[in-house]
Protein backbone atom coordinates (compact mmCIF):
# COMPACT_ATOMS: atom_id res chain seq x y z
CA UNK A 1 0.00 0.00 0.00
CA UNK A 2 1.90 3.11 -1.37
CA UNK A 3 2.21 6.32 1.58
CA UNK A 4 -1.04 8.33 1.20
CA UNK A 5 -0.42 12.50 0.82
CA UNK A 6 -0.47 13.93 4.43
CA UNK A 7 -3.94 16.36 5.32
CA UNK A 8 -3.11 19.97 6.97
CA UNK A 9 -3.01 19.64 10.76
CA UNK A 10 -6.60 21.56 11.11
CA UNK A 11 -7.94 18.57 8.78
CA UNK A 12 -6.05 15.80 10.75
CA UNK A 13 -7.72 17.13 14.12
CA UNK A 14 -11.38 17.62 12.42
CA UNK A 15 -11.11 13.88 11.32
CA UNK A 16 -9.63 12.71 14.62
CA UNK A 17 -12.40 14.17 16.40
CA UNK A 18 -15.02 12.81 13.98
CA UNK A 19 -13.32 9.53 13.78
CA UNK A 20 -13.73 9.15 17.85
CA UNK A 21 -17.46 10.35 18.11
CA UNK A 22 -18.31 7.50 15.37
CA UNK A 23 -16.01 4.86 17.27
CA UNK A 24 -18.22 5.78 21.09
CA UNK A 25 -21.48 5.41 18.69
CA UNK A 26 -20.28 2.16 17.50
CA UNK A 27 -18.87 0.91 20.76
CA UNK A 28 -22.56 2.27 22.41
CA UNK A 29 -24.75 -0.27 19.87
CA UNK A 30 -22.32 -3.17 20.47
CA UNK A 31 -21.50 -2.86 23.82
CA UNK A 32 -23.82 -3.23 26.81
CA UNK A 33 -22.63 -1.62 29.89
CA UNK A 34 -23.95 -2.67 33.11
CA UNK A 35 -25.96 -0.16 34.92
CA UNK A 36 -25.71 0.58 38.87
CA UNK A 37 -29.57 0.64 40.09
CA UNK A 38 -28.48 3.80 42.28
CA UNK A 39 -26.76 5.78 39.60
CA UNK A 40 -28.55 4.76 36.29
CA UNK A 41 -26.52 3.43 33.70
CA UNK A 42 -22.78 4.24 32.92
CA UNK A 43 -21.42 4.99 29.47
CA UNK A 44 -18.01 6.17 29.79
CA UNK A 45 -15.49 5.79 27.24
CA UNK A 46 -11.66 5.56 27.74
CA UNK A 47 -10.63 8.95 28.11
CA UNK A 48 -13.47 9.70 30.88
CA UNK A 49 -12.27 6.54 32.61
CA UNK A 50 -8.87 7.94 32.69
CA UNK A 51 -9.87 10.99 33.78
CA UNK A 52 -11.97 9.90 36.72
CA UNK A 53 -8.98 8.09 37.72
CA UNK A 54 -7.02 10.39 37.51
CA UNK A 55 -9.44 13.02 39.68
CA UNK A 56 -9.26 10.17 42.62
CA UNK A 57 -5.43 10.25 42.99
CA UNK A 58 -5.39 14.00 43.02
CA UNK A 59 -8.77 13.90 45.87
CA UNK A 60 -6.99 11.64 47.62
CA UNK A 61 -4.50 13.88 48.68
CA UNK A 62 -6.33 16.41 50.38
CA UNK A 63 -6.62 13.16 53.33
CA UNK A 64 -3.43 14.18 55.11
CA UNK A 65 -1.83 13.11 58.75
CA UNK A 66 1.20 14.67 60.55
CA UNK A 67 3.25 11.45 59.04
CA UNK A 68 1.73 11.69 55.88
CA UNK A 69 2.70 15.81 55.95
CA UNK A 70 6.44 15.20 56.13
CA UNK A 71 6.48 12.78 53.80
CA UNK A 72 4.65 14.47 51.17
CA UNK A 73 7.09 17.57 52.21
CA UNK A 74 10.32 15.23 51.28
CA UNK A 75 8.56 14.09 48.05
CA UNK A 76 8.17 17.32 46.88
CA UNK A 77 12.00 18.77 47.55
CA UNK A 78 13.32 15.23 46.15
CA UNK A 79 11.03 16.20 43.28
CA UNK A 80 12.09 19.94 43.00
CA UNK A 81 15.80 18.85 43.71
CA UNK A 82 15.56 16.71 40.79
CA UNK A 83 13.86 18.52 38.17
CA UNK A 84 16.23 21.52 39.21
CA UNK A 85 19.50 19.32 38.63
CA UNK A 86 17.80 17.89 35.36
CA UNK A 87 17.28 21.47 33.49
CA UNK A 88 19.99 21.36 31.64
CA UNK A 89 19.25 17.51 30.26
CA UNK A 90 15.95 18.92 29.23
CA UNK A 91 16.64 22.08 27.57
CA UNK A 92 19.19 19.47 25.19
CA UNK A 93 16.30 17.44 24.60
CA UNK A 94 14.28 20.55 23.35
CA UNK A 95 16.39 21.83 21.66
CA UNK A 96 17.75 18.34 19.62
CA UNK A 97 13.67 17.90 18.97
CA UNK A 98 13.26 21.24 17.72
CA UNK A 99 16.17 21.04 15.12
CA UNK A 100 15.54 17.65 13.91
CA UNK A 101 11.60 19.02 13.14
CA UNK A 102 12.92 22.09 11.63
CA UNK A 103 15.15 20.83 9.45
CA UNK A 104 13.36 17.76 8.27
CA UNK A 105 9.68 18.56 8.87
CA UNK A 106 8.43 22.07 9.12
CA UNK A 107 10.41 25.21 10.95
CA UNK A 108 7.28 27.29 11.73
CA UNK A 109 5.70 23.94 13.83
CA UNK A 110 9.12 23.26 15.54
CA UNK A 111 9.74 26.61 16.79
CA UNK A 112 6.31 27.03 18.02
CA UNK A 113 6.04 23.67 19.83
CA UNK A 114 9.98 24.72 21.07
CA UNK A 115 8.92 27.37 22.54
CA UNK A 116 5.05 26.25 24.18
CA UNK A 117 7.48 23.70 25.93
CA UNK A 118 9.68 26.32 27.18
CA UNK A 119 7.03 28.03 29.11
CA UNK A 120 5.47 25.35 30.58
CA UNK A 121 9.19 24.22 31.32
CA UNK A 122 9.84 27.60 33.17
CA UNK A 123 6.71 27.47 35.33
CA UNK A 124 8.00 23.88 36.37
CA UNK A 125 11.40 25.01 37.09
CA UNK A 126 9.97 28.28 38.87
CA UNK A 127 7.81 26.07 41.46
CA UNK A 128 10.95 23.51 41.71
CA UNK A 129 13.13 26.57 42.86
CA UNK A 130 10.69 27.83 45.23
CA UNK A 131 10.20 24.90 46.89
CA UNK A 132 14.48 24.44 46.97
CA UNK A 133 14.17 28.01 49.21
CA UNK A 134 11.44 26.81 51.22
CA UNK A 135 12.51 25.59 54.77
CA UNK A 136 9.46 23.13 55.39
CA UNK A 137 7.40 22.94 58.15
CA UNK A 138 3.92 24.10 56.82
CA UNK A 139 1.41 21.02 55.70
CA UNK A 140 -0.64 23.61 53.89
CA UNK A 141 2.32 24.67 51.82
CA UNK A 142 3.36 21.40 50.94
CA UNK A 143 -0.11 21.04 49.65
CA UNK A 144 -0.22 23.89 47.94
CA UNK A 145 3.63 23.49 46.05
CA UNK A 146 2.52 19.87 45.59
CA UNK A 147 -0.61 21.29 43.36
CA UNK A 148 1.37 23.69 41.98
CA UNK A 149 4.07 20.91 40.82
CA UNK A 150 1.14 18.80 39.77
CA UNK A 151 -0.18 21.59 37.37
CA UNK A 152 2.81 22.77 35.62
CA UNK A 153 3.93 18.92 35.15
CA UNK A 154 0.46 18.50 33.16
CA UNK A 155 1.37 21.28 31.01
CA UNK A 156 4.86 20.24 30.22
CA UNK A 157 3.30 17.10 29.11
CA UNK A 158 0.61 18.42 27.22
CA UNK A 159 3.37 20.34 25.32
CA UNK A 160 4.96 17.03 24.88
CA UNK A 161 2.37 15.56 23.52
CA UNK A 162 1.18 18.26 21.47
CA UNK A 163 4.87 18.67 19.80
CA UNK A 164 4.29 14.92 19.41
CA UNK A 165 0.76 15.27 17.44
CA UNK A 166 2.57 17.69 15.01
CA UNK A 167 5.28 15.86 13.92
CA UNK A 168 3.20 12.74 13.41
CA UNK A 169 0.69 14.73 11.83
CA UNK A 170 3.88 15.52 9.43
CA UNK A 171 4.89 12.46 9.09
CA UNK A 172 1.66 11.39 7.64
CA UNK A 173 0.52 7.49 7.46
CA UNK A 174 3.78 6.28 8.05
CA UNK A 175 5.73 4.05 10.65
CA UNK A 176 6.13 7.58 12.95
CA UNK A 177 9.36 6.64 13.55
CA UNK A 178 10.70 10.10 14.78
CA UNK A 179 7.01 10.90 16.99
CA UNK A 180 7.10 7.76 18.98
CA UNK A 181 10.64 7.79 19.71
CA UNK A 182 10.08 11.32 21.15
CA UNK A 183 7.38 9.99 23.06
CA UNK A 184 8.77 7.04 23.95
CA UNK A 185 12.19 9.08 25.24
CA UNK A 186 9.75 11.25 26.64
CA UNK A 187 7.75 8.55 29.07
CA UNK A 188 11.20 6.75 30.03
CA UNK A 189 12.20 10.22 31.15
CA UNK A 190 9.38 10.72 33.04
CA UNK A 191 9.71 7.30 34.12
CA UNK A 192 12.95 7.41 35.55
CA UNK A 193 13.13 11.24 37.37
CA UNK A 194 9.49 11.81 38.25
CA UNK A 195 8.49 8.62 40.65
CA UNK A 196 9.15 10.95 43.50
CA UNK A 197 5.36 12.11 43.18
CA UNK A 198 3.42 9.26 41.91
CA UNK A 199 0.26 11.32 41.13
CA UNK A 200 2.56 13.46 38.63
CA UNK A 201 3.98 10.44 36.83
CA UNK A 202 0.76 8.98 36.70
CA UNK A 203 -0.58 12.16 35.12
CA UNK A 204 2.19 12.51 32.27
CA UNK A 205 2.24 8.54 31.57
CA UNK A 206 -1.80 8.94 30.70
CA UNK A 207 -1.00 11.77 28.86
CA UNK A 208 1.44 10.11 26.92
CA UNK A 209 -0.27 6.63 27.07
CA UNK A 210 -3.06 8.64 25.21
CA UNK A 211 -0.76 9.96 22.47
CA UNK A 212 1.00 6.74 22.21
CA UNK A 213 -2.14 5.12 21.04
CA UNK A 214 -3.98 6.70 19.37
CA UNK A 215 -1.15 7.76 16.38
CA UNK A 216 -1.26 3.79 15.14
CA UNK A 217 -5.03 3.84 16.23
CA UNK A 218 -5.51 7.05 14.15
CA UNK A 219 -3.69 5.39 10.92
CA UNK A 220 -5.32 1.81 11.39
CA UNK A 221 -9.12 4.15 11.32
CA UNK A 222 -7.78 6.15 8.06
CA UNK A 223 -6.10 3.06 6.15
CA UNK A 224 -8.34 0.84 7.47
CA UNK A 225 -5.93 -2.20 5.98
CA UNK A 226 -5.77 -5.77 6.68
CA UNK A 227 -5.06 -7.39 10.10
CA UNK A 228 -1.55 -8.71 8.76
CA UNK A 229 -0.55 -5.35 7.53
CA UNK A 230 2.77 -3.19 9.12
CA UNK A 231 0.24 -0.62 10.66
CA UNK A 232 -1.09 -3.55 13.15
CA UNK A 233 2.43 -4.29 13.41
CA UNK A 234 3.43 -1.27 15.07
CA UNK A 235 -0.20 -0.86 17.21
CA UNK A 236 1.23 -3.97 18.71
CA UNK A 237 4.95 -2.70 18.87
CA UNK A 238 3.05 0.37 20.56
CA UNK A 239 1.66 -2.01 22.74
CA UNK A 240 4.77 -3.56 24.13
CA UNK A 241 6.75 -0.24 24.33
CA UNK A 242 4.25 1.10 26.60
CA UNK A 243 4.48 -1.98 28.77
CA UNK A 244 7.80 -1.25 29.12
CA UNK A 245 7.62 2.50 30.30
CA UNK A 246 5.36 1.51 32.70
CA UNK A 247 7.35 -1.40 34.20
CA UNK A 248 9.92 0.94 34.28
CA UNK A 249 8.08 3.47 36.20
CA UNK A 250 6.91 1.03 38.81
CA UNK A 251 9.94 -0.49 39.19
CA UNK A 252 11.53 3.05 40.03
CA UNK A 253 8.39 3.94 42.16
CA UNK A 254 8.90 1.37 44.20
CA UNK A 255 12.80 1.66 44.69
CA UNK A 256 11.76 5.32 45.66
CA UNK A 257 9.04 4.27 48.16
CA UNK A 258 11.42 1.29 49.70
CA UNK A 259 14.09 4.22 50.22
CA UNK A 260 11.36 6.62 51.49
CA UNK A 261 10.39 4.06 54.31
CA UNK A 262 13.55 3.26 55.02
CA UNK A 263 14.11 6.89 55.32
CA UNK A 264 10.91 7.23 58.03
CA UNK A 265 12.06 4.22 59.83
CA UNK A 266 15.71 5.92 60.57
CA UNK A 267 13.93 9.22 61.11
CA UNK A 268 11.74 7.57 63.52
CA UNK A 269 14.36 5.73 65.73
CA UNK A 270 16.21 9.02 65.45
CA UNK A 271 13.15 10.50 67.32
CA UNK A 272 13.15 7.88 69.92
CA UNK A 273 17.17 7.60 70.15
CA UNK A 274 16.77 11.64 71.08
CA UNK A 275 13.82 11.30 73.35
CA UNK A 276 15.68 8.51 75.16
CA UNK A 277 18.76 11.01 75.25
CA UNK A 278 17.01 13.39 76.91
CA UNK A 279 14.90 11.20 79.07
CA UNK A 280 18.78 10.20 80.51
CA UNK A 281 19.36 13.62 80.81
CA UNK A 282 16.00 14.59 82.82
CA UNK A 283 16.77 11.31 85.17
CA UNK A 284 20.63 11.88 86.05
CA UNK A 285 19.71 15.86 86.65
CA UNK A 286 16.81 15.35 88.87
CA UNK A 287 18.02 12.26 90.95
CA UNK A 288 21.46 13.98 91.36
CA UNK A 289 19.58 16.66 92.54
CA UNK A 290 17.37 14.55 94.67
CA UNK A 291 20.31 12.96 96.23
CA UNK A 292 22.52 15.63 96.47
CA UNK A 293 20.19 17.73 98.96
CA UNK A 294 19.38 15.10 101.43
CA UNK A 295 22.87 13.81 101.53
CA UNK A 296 24.16 17.14 101.65
CA UNK A 297 21.71 17.59 104.99
CA UNK A 298 22.34 14.37 106.73
CA UNK A 299 26.18 14.61 106.08
CA UNK A 300 26.15 17.92 107.94
CA UNK A 301 23.35 16.76 110.76
CA UNK A 302 26.05 13.88 111.34
CA UNK A 303 28.59 16.45 111.39
CA UNK A 304 27.19 18.62 114.01
CA UNK A 305 26.12 15.53 116.36
CA UNK A 306 29.44 14.42 116.44
CA UNK A 307 30.45 18.42 117.98
CA UNK A 308 27.21 18.25 120.66
CA UNK A 309 26.94 16.96 124.04
CA UNK A 310 23.31 15.55 123.87
CA UNK A 311 22.98 15.44 127.43
CA UNK A 312 24.03 19.42 127.80
CA UNK A 313 21.82 20.52 124.76
CA UNK A 314 19.03 17.72 124.45
CA UNK A 315 16.75 20.59 122.44
CA UNK A 316 19.26 20.99 119.51
CA UNK A 317 20.45 17.30 119.62
CA UNK A 318 16.73 16.39 118.47
CA UNK A 319 16.54 19.87 116.05
CA UNK A 320 19.84 17.69 114.11
CA UNK A 321 17.75 13.99 114.62
CA UNK A 322 14.63 15.33 113.27
CA UNK A 323 16.61 16.73 110.10
CA UNK A 324 18.80 13.22 109.44
CA UNK A 325 15.42 11.49 109.71
CA UNK A 326 13.31 14.28 107.79
CA UNK A 327 16.38 13.50 104.96
CA UNK A 328 16.34 9.74 105.26
CA UNK A 329 12.57 9.42 104.29
CA UNK A 330 13.17 11.56 101.57
CA UNK A 331 15.73 9.55 100.10
CA UNK A 332 13.82 6.58 100.94
CA UNK A 333 10.75 7.82 99.11
CA UNK A 334 13.49 8.73 96.00
CA UNK A 335 14.61 4.98 96.10
CA UNK A 336 10.84 3.80 96.30
CA UNK A 337 9.98 5.77 93.43
CA UNK A 338 12.37 4.52 91.53
CA UNK A 339 11.87 0.88 92.30
CA UNK A 340 8.02 1.45 91.76
CA UNK A 341 8.88 3.23 88.15
CA UNK A 342 11.06 -0.18 87.33
CA UNK A 343 8.31 -2.69 87.87
CA UNK A 344 6.02 -0.79 86.20
CA UNK A 345 8.21 -0.39 82.95
CA UNK A 346 9.08 -3.79 82.89
CA UNK A 347 5.36 -4.95 83.89
CA UNK A 348 5.94 -6.71 87.02
CA UNK A 349 4.25 -4.49 89.47
CA UNK A 350 1.74 -7.01 91.68
CA UNK A 351 -1.91 -6.33 92.13
CA UNK A 352 -3.52 -8.06 95.03
CA UNK A 353 -7.12 -7.08 93.59
CA UNK A 354 -9.88 -7.47 96.11
CA UNK A 355 -13.12 -5.77 96.46
CA UNK A 356 -13.40 -3.04 99.09
CA UNK A 357 -15.27 0.51 99.97
CA UNK A 358 -13.03 3.51 98.87
CA UNK A 359 -14.48 5.70 101.32
CA UNK A 360 -12.40 3.62 104.09
CA UNK A 361 -9.19 4.62 102.08
CA UNK A 362 -10.03 8.31 101.24
CA UNK A 363 -10.95 8.95 104.79
CA UNK A 364 -7.57 6.90 106.27
CA UNK A 365 -5.42 9.08 103.73
CA UNK A 366 -6.99 12.06 104.55
CA UNK A 367 -6.63 11.60 107.93
CA UNK A 368 -2.89 10.14 107.69
CA UNK A 369 -1.78 13.79 106.12
CA UNK A 370 -3.51 15.61 107.79
CA UNK A 371 -0.92 15.91 110.73
CA UNK A 372 1.71 17.07 108.18
CA UNK A 373 -0.84 19.80 106.39
CA UNK A 374 -1.60 21.07 109.48
CA UNK A 375 2.22 21.78 110.52
CA UNK A 376 2.44 23.59 107.31
CA UNK A 377 -1.13 25.39 107.70
CA UNK A 378 -3.07 24.05 105.45
CA UNK A 379 -6.60 22.67 106.15
CA UNK A 380 -7.43 18.69 104.55
CA UNK A 381 -10.72 17.73 105.32
CA UNK A 382 -13.92 16.02 104.05
CA UNK A 383 -16.46 17.22 101.85
CA UNK A 384 -18.55 14.83 100.27
CA UNK A 385 -17.80 10.93 100.40
CA UNK A 386 -20.91 8.43 99.18
CA UNK A 387 -20.87 5.33 101.85
CA UNK A 388 -21.31 1.69 101.18
CA UNK A 389 -19.85 1.72 97.45
CA UNK A 390 -17.49 -1.09 95.98
CA UNK A 391 -14.20 -1.30 93.87
CA UNK A 392 -11.68 -3.84 92.72
CA UNK A 393 -8.46 -2.27 93.65
CA UNK A 394 -5.16 -3.02 95.30
CA UNK A 395 -5.96 -0.68 99.21
CA UNK A 396 -1.96 -0.62 98.87
CA UNK A 397 -1.63 0.79 95.43
CA UNK A 398 -4.93 2.82 96.01
CA UNK A 399 -3.62 4.47 98.91
CA UNK A 400 -0.75 5.59 97.04
CA UNK A 401 -2.30 7.21 94.84
CA UNK A 402 -4.36 8.92 97.57
CA UNK A 403 -1.08 9.45 99.54
CA UNK A 404 0.52 11.06 96.29
CA UNK A 405 -2.16 13.36 95.12
CA UNK A 406 -2.88 14.90 98.84
CA UNK A 407 0.81 15.54 99.32
CA UNK A 408 0.99 17.47 96.20
CA UNK A 409 -2.02 19.30 97.05
CA UNK A 410 -0.44 20.21 100.63
CA UNK A 411 3.04 20.74 98.56
CA UNK A 412 1.90 23.63 96.20
CA UNK A 413 -0.63 25.32 98.57
CA UNK A 414 -0.08 28.19 100.70
CA UNK A 415 -0.46 28.48 104.27
CA UNK A 416 -4.34 29.64 105.24
CA UNK A 417 -5.22 27.44 102.63
CA UNK A 418 -7.65 24.43 102.41
CA UNK A 419 -7.79 21.26 100.67
CA UNK A 420 -11.18 19.44 100.03
CA UNK A 421 -11.54 15.62 99.20
CA UNK A 422 -14.55 14.06 98.23
CA UNK A 423 -16.02 10.60 97.35
CA UNK A 424 -19.26 9.98 95.02
CA UNK A 425 -20.66 7.46 92.53
CA UNK A 426 -21.41 8.52 89.38
CA UNK A 427 -22.29 6.60 86.31
CA UNK A 428 -21.43 3.22 87.93
CA UNK A 429 -18.30 4.81 88.65
CA UNK A 430 -16.68 5.91 91.96
CA UNK A 431 -14.74 9.38 91.47
CA UNK A 432 -12.04 10.67 93.91
CA UNK A 433 -11.87 14.83 93.51
CA UNK A 434 -8.87 16.12 95.46
CA UNK A 435 -9.35 19.96 95.32
CA UNK A 436 -6.72 22.29 96.96
CA UNK A 437 -6.60 26.12 96.01
CA UNK A 438 -2.72 26.28 95.07
CA UNK A 439 -0.91 27.78 92.38
CA UNK A 440 -2.89 26.37 90.12
CA UNK A 441 -1.33 24.44 86.62
CA UNK A 442 -0.42 26.20 83.26
CA UNK A 443 -2.56 25.15 80.09
CA UNK A 444 -1.22 22.96 77.76
CA UNK A 445 0.77 21.06 80.95
CA UNK A 446 -0.40 17.70 80.27
CA UNK A 447 2.61 15.95 79.27
CA UNK A 448 4.63 17.80 82.10
CA UNK A 449 1.86 16.93 84.75
CA UNK A 450 1.77 13.11 83.95
CA UNK A 451 5.78 12.79 82.33
CA UNK A 452 8.47 10.97 83.87
CA UNK A 453 11.11 12.60 85.47
CA UNK A 454 9.42 16.12 84.72
CA UNK A 455 7.44 19.06 86.41
CA UNK A 456 6.08 22.00 85.34
CA UNK A 457 8.79 23.81 87.77
CA UNK A 458 11.71 22.19 85.80
CA UNK A 459 14.62 24.45 86.61
CA UNK A 460 17.53 24.29 88.81
CA UNK A 461 16.14 26.16 91.76
CA UNK A 462 12.27 25.50 91.51
CA UNK A 463 10.44 25.95 94.80
CA UNK A 464 9.32 22.28 95.28
CA UNK A 465 11.62 19.67 95.75
CA UNK A 466 9.86 16.54 94.04
CA UNK A 467 11.55 13.78 91.40
CA UNK A 468 8.70 14.12 88.88
CA UNK A 469 7.96 10.38 88.91
CA UNK A 470 4.97 10.61 91.25
CA UNK A 471 2.30 11.40 88.89
CA UNK A 472 3.49 9.26 86.33
CA UNK A 473 3.18 5.92 88.67
CA UNK A 474 -0.38 7.08 89.84
CA UNK A 475 -1.11 7.49 86.14
CA UNK A 476 0.25 3.88 85.81
CA UNK A 477 -1.70 2.40 88.46
CA UNK A 478 -4.88 4.08 88.22
CA UNK A 479 -4.95 3.01 84.58
CA UNK A 480 -3.99 -0.40 86.09
CA UNK A 481 -7.22 -0.31 87.70
CA UNK A 482 -9.37 0.18 84.45
CA UNK A 483 -9.12 3.69 85.89
CA UNK A 484 -8.51 7.19 84.55
CA UNK A 485 -7.07 10.38 85.82
CA UNK A 486 -7.38 13.47 85.02
CA UNK A 487 -7.02 17.39 85.88
CA UNK A 488 -8.92 20.77 85.88
CA UNK A 489 -6.83 23.89 87.21
CA UNK A 490 -6.81 27.26 86.50
CA UNK A 491 -3.14 29.22 87.06
CA UNK A 492 -3.54 31.35 90.78
CA UNK A 493 -6.79 29.60 91.27
CA UNK A 494 -5.74 26.11 92.73
CA UNK A 495 -6.15 22.37 90.83
CA UNK A 496 -8.62 19.27 91.13
CA UNK A 497 -7.34 16.03 90.42
CA UNK A 498 -10.11 13.40 89.58
CA UNK A 499 -9.38 9.63 89.66
CA UNK A 500 -12.40 7.36 88.47
CA UNK A 501 -13.03 4.08 89.03
CA UNK A 502 -15.35 1.33 87.82
CA UNK A 503 -17.69 0.09 90.65
CA UNK A 504 -18.50 -3.50 91.08
CA UNK A 505 -21.84 -5.62 92.34
CA UNK A 506 -21.18 -6.46 95.72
Amino acid sequence: MGRLSSPPPAQWFTDGISSGLVWQKKMKSDVRIRTNEANGPLSLTMPMMLFRWVSKFVQSSNETTPASAKRLEKQIKDFASGGVALIPQRQGIYLGAMLLCSFFFNFQTAISCYLFCQVADGLDSLVSLRVMRWSGGSARQSQKYYFQLLGTSTLSATAVATFVLLVANLEGTSSHMTSLFFLFAAGLFAAVNNHQLPKVLAVRLVIYSAVFLFIPIRDIWILNPPLKSVYYMHLATVLFVLYFVLECSMIFLRLYQKGLDQYEELRIERDRAKEVYELKSQFVSVVSHELRTPLTSIIGALGLMKTIDGAKNPTGFAKILEIADKNSKRLSNLINDLLDLQKLESDSMNYQMAPLDPAEIVGDSVHAISVHAEGVGVDVHLAHVDQGLCVDADQDRLTQVLDNLLSNAVKFSDAGTSIEVSLQAKANTAVIAVKDTGIGIPENSHDLVFGKFSQVDSSDHRAHEGTGLGLSIVQQIVEAHSGQIHYESELGEGTTFFVTLPLQAK
